[in-house]
């Protein structure tokens, strides 16, 4: 009999698995509980991460909010159907420059003051559809606060002006800036 083994008694042996060794540390053991707390405090940690780090991120520089930019939303409609002639999305020029050019939108658009202080800072102006510049000489077609760039919300419509003038071929663009 190749390859079977006896011990000294002639006892066949068992060939197959060999057998293990257990080692238990009798000391020292990890139960459940141990397990779900370390898993708990990694937890933490890591969510403790992503919701600081954004704010690390982020600059510092105010955005502009839902509630601006509803507000320019809302500023733009209301220039349109005030100054708007029979014809849609076109402006009566005369009546723009009238309604709006005096500077002080905050009585003519119903702006937040306060003690006579604006609140709010409204840009309104009319610039060539094909460029961001003003139509006319500066300082026609805008009304409001000087814009510098700065953030802000806004709102545009294609609006076309009656008369026609050369600057606003095929259309312009009215901008409602709020900051």
């Amino acid at each position: 009999m190749i390859g079977k083994r006896t011990n000294k008694r002639g006892h066949r042996l068992q060939t197959g698995r060999p057998g293990t060794i257990s080692v238990s540390f009798d000391e020292r053991g990890q139960t459940t509980q141990d397990f779900a707390v370390g898993i708990g405090v990694f937890l933490l940690a890591i969510a403790f991460v992503f919701s600081f780090l954004p704010s690390v991120i982020t600059p510092f520089d105010s955005s502009v909010g839902g509630a601006e930019t509803a507000q320019a939303d809302r500023i733009a409609d209301l220039v349109v159907h005030n100054v708007s002639t029979e014809t849609a999305n076109e402006i009566n020029g005369t009546k723009f420059n009238t309604t709006y050019a005096n500077g002080n939108l905050t009585e003519t658009l119903g702006l937040r003051s306060s003690n006579g202080n604006r609140i709010d800072r409204v840009n309104v102006r009319i610039e060539k559809l094909k460029s961001k510049t003003s139509i006319g000489d500066p300082g026609e077609w805008t009304a409001g606060d000087t814009y510098e760039n700065q953030s802000a919300a806004s709102s545009a419509r294609i609006v076309t002006i009656d008369g026609d003038p050369s600057d606003c071929n095929p259309a312009c663009r009215l901008v409602v800036r709020v900051w």
